[in-house]
């Protein structure tokens, strides 16, 4: 995994459908380096704080490698890198390969796996096409949700090292088919209720 390009944006108002929405989801580039903070990257925030944002929401991650499903699907849309929000395009992030917990080192930071991102409205505002929410769903490419294990700066053409991996396993993708609906056999949701690096909420879920 390599960091191709960094985003950042701070909460602005905008109309859609005749009311005036505050939105962090629109996202620019930023010449690096960018330093990396427990909550976000300097220079950006997130409108809503109670869904966005939070220790487990620091930093937002997409793979580019996607894009090209995005361009077939919905051709009359723009995608440039931070087209859904992200605050780090990575050249590829395999969601069914990538697992909460999962632990990189990049630059001077050390990010941490936390979850998969459940689309709200604000993508909806972003592409003004409320439709795309269940193309997102559908997609099976939800992104990273990553927590900041250690502060330090980062910058584009920096390798993601893996330095940790749960010995439970539950990928991103799973984890967000869960999330969407999909049912879990008691016994993986008794496996997962014991995986710390879970957001708290989630693993009380599986509780």
């Amino acid at each position: 995994m390599k960091l191709i390009s960094i985003q950042v944006g701070m909460p602005k108002t905008v109309n859609y459908k005749g009311k005036d929405i505050s939105t962090g989801i629109f996202k620019n580039p930023i010449k690096g380096p960018v330093m990396v903070r427990k909550l976000n990257l300097d220079g950006d925030g997130q409108a809503d704080l109670r869904v966005h944002g939070g220790v487990d929401k620091a930093v937002y991650g997409y793979s580019l490698d996607a894009y090209s499903w995005w361009q077939k699907n919905r051709p009359q849309d723009k995608y440039v890198n931070g087209a859904f929000g992200e605050n780090l395009s990575i050249d590829k992030i395999l969601e069914d390969q990538t697992f909460i917990g999962d632990t990189f080192e990049i630059g001077g930071a050390v990010l941490q796996v936390a979850q998969p991102r459940l689309p709200c409205f604000k993508l909806a505002v972003k592409f003004n096409d409320p439709g795309i929410l269940k193309t997102f769903l559908t997609s099976q490419r939800p992104g990273v949700y990553f927590r900041v294990l250690k502060e330090g700066m980062i910058d584009e053409g920096q390798e993601f090292k893996l330095v940790n991996r749960e010995k439970t396993l539950l990928s991103i993708l799973e984890l967000a088919n869960i999330m969407g609906g999909d049912s879990v056999e008691e016994e993986r949701a008794a496996e997962f209720s014991k995986l710390m690096s879970l957001p708290e909420k989630i693993r009380l879920r599986f509780e």
